[in-house]
C-alpha cells in the first residue's frame, strides 16, 4: 500500500517533464558545464523509483583525484505558474550553469512557430521573407548572475559577456561589458536551494544581494541592486523576443536598443541582439554562413554575408543542441528593421538556409544618462 503510494507519487513528479526534455537536460549538465548528478537513492523496496525531487547535483570544479564530490544543492519543483522571485537559484537548463535571480522582465513574445492568439501584433518589413502577421503574448525572462565558476565550461556554447553597454565618454564605437550577466526563459530555470550563504561566485553578488534566512528563497536585493536597475532600466530593458523555426532549428532574437552617440556631426544609434539558435532534432548539423538583410529608416538597405557567427561555426547536436551569442548593430536613424538566414550543414555535405525572424530596431528618447555601469 505504502509502495503503490510512493510509486503514484513519484510518477506524477516526473510526469511533469517531457521525457526527451528530462534526457537533454541531464545530458546537457554532464556534457556542458562539468556537472556530474548523484541522485539520492531514496528506493522504495518494492518499486525501486527515484525520488526526483530530492535529487543533488554535485560540482567537480577543480576536483583533485579521489575527492569526494561536495553537493551543491537540491532541486525543486519547477514553477508553471507565477515568477521566481529575486535571490532564486537555478540551474540552466540547457546550458548547464549555475545562476541567481536579480529581477524579472515581462516580454512580448512574437512566435512564427504558434497560431496567434493575442490582439497584439507585428508586420513583417517590406522585403522581408514571409508576409504573415505575426501575434505577440507576454512571456517572462529573468535577469540572472552567472557562477564565474561555471563560465570556463560554457564559454564555447554562450558568451559570458554578451551584456554590453556603450560607454559614456565621447568615443562612439566604445563599448564594455558586465560579465557574468544573462537574460534567461522563464522555461529555462531549474530552481534548487542551497545551505551556503554565498552559493554563488560572482563579484556583484554581495553587492545586490544579502543572505535573509525567515525569507524564501533566502536572499534579498540591497538597495544597490534597485538603484542599478532603475538607472539602467533603458539599457537593460529587454521588451520584444522573436522565434521561428525551420526544418528542427529553431532561432530566438532579442534586441536592446543601446542608445544614440553623435560622430561627425551625425547621431549614429547603437542596437545589441541576442540570438540563440537550439537543435530541435536529432540530426548532427553545423553553421556554417550567416546573411543579413538590414533595412533603415533613412531608406538604406544593406547586405551582410559572412563564414559563421562571431568566429564561429558551431556544430549543433543532440548533446549539445543549443548556441547562444550577441552582436552589434548601428544606424544613422533612430530606427530600422533586421532579418535573413543562416545556411546550416548536413552531415551528409548539404546544406539548407534557417530563417531569422524579423525584428525591429526601435530606438527610445536619449533624454536619460548615460548607463551607469559599475556605479553605484
Amino acid at each position: 500500500m505504502a509502495a503503490c503510494a510512493i510509486r503514484r507519487g513519484l510518477w506524477s513528479t516526473i510526469s511533469k517533464y517531457n521525457k526527451k526534455r528530462v534526457h537533454r537536460i541531464l545530458s546537457v549538465i554532464e556534457y556542458n558545464s562539468g556537472l556530474e548528478l548523484n541522485r539520492l537513492r531514496l528506493q522504495c523496496s518494492s518499486c525501486c523509483l527515484f525520488n526526483f525531487q530530492q535529487t543533488r547535483f554535485m560540482s567537480s570544479r577543480n576536483r583533485p583525484e579521489g575527492k569526494v564530490l561536495e553537493a551543491v544543492g537540491v532541486f525543486e519543483a519547477p514553477k508553471h505558474h507565477g515568477k521566481y522571485e529575486t535571490g532564486q537559484l537555478f540551474l540552466h537548463s540547457v546550458f548547464g550553469y549555475r545562476g541567481i535571480v536579480l529581477f524579472p522582465w515581462h516580454a512580448r513574445l512574437y512566435d512564427r512557430d504558434v497560431t496567434p492568439v493575442s490582439s497584439e501584433s507585428k508586420q513583417d518589413p517590406p522585403g522581408s521573407h514571409g508576409s504573415k502577421e505575426v501575434k505577440g503574448k507576454t512571456h517572462t525572462y529573468y535577469q540572472v548572475l552567472i557562477d564565474t565558476r561555471d563560465c570556463p565550461h560554457i564559454s564555447q556554447r554562450s558568451q559570458t559577456e554578451a551584456v554590453t553597454f556603450l560607454a559614456s565618454h565621447d568615443d562612439s564605437r566604445a563599448l564594455y561589458a558586465i560579465p557574468g550577466l544573462d537574460y534567461v526563459s522563464h522555461e529555462d530555470i531549474l530552481p534548487y536551494n542551497s545551505t551556503e550563504q554565498v552559493p554563488i561566485q560572482h563579484e556583484l553578488f554581495e553587492r545586490f544581494l544579502m543572505y535573509n534566512p525567515s525569507k524564501n528563497p533566502p536572499f534579498s536585493a540591497r538597495d544597490t541592486l534597485q538603484a542599478w536597475q532603475e538607472k539602467n532600466h533603458p539599457w537593460l530593458e529587454l521588451s520584444d523576443v522573436h522565434r521561428e523555426t525551420t526544418e528542427n532549428i529553431r532561432v530566438t532574437v532579442i534586441p536592446f536598443y543601446m542608445g544614440m552617440r553623435e560622430a561627425q556631426n551625425s547621431h549614429v544609434y547603437w542596437w545589441r541582439y541576442c540570438i540563440r539558435l537550439e537543435n530541435m532534432g536529432d540530426e548532427v548539423v553545423q553553421l556554417r554562413e550567416r546573411h543579413w538583410r538590414i533595412f533603415s529608416l533613412s531608406g538604406t538597405l544593406e547586405t551582410v554575408r559572412g563564414r559563421g557567427v562571431v568566429g564561429r561555426e558551431p556544430v549543433l547536436s543532440k548533446e549539445q543542441p543549443a548556441f547562444q551569442y550577441s552582436s552589434h548593430v548601428s544606424l544613422q536613424a533612430p530606427s530600422g528593421h533586421m532579418w535573413g538566414t543562416f545556411r546550416i550543414e548536413r552531415t551528409d555535405g548539404s546544406h539548407f538556409d534557417v530563417r531569422i525572424p524579423p525584428f525591429s530596431l526601435e530606438s527610445n528618447k536619449d533624454d536619460k544618462a548615460p548607463p551607469a555601469g559599475y556605479s553605484f
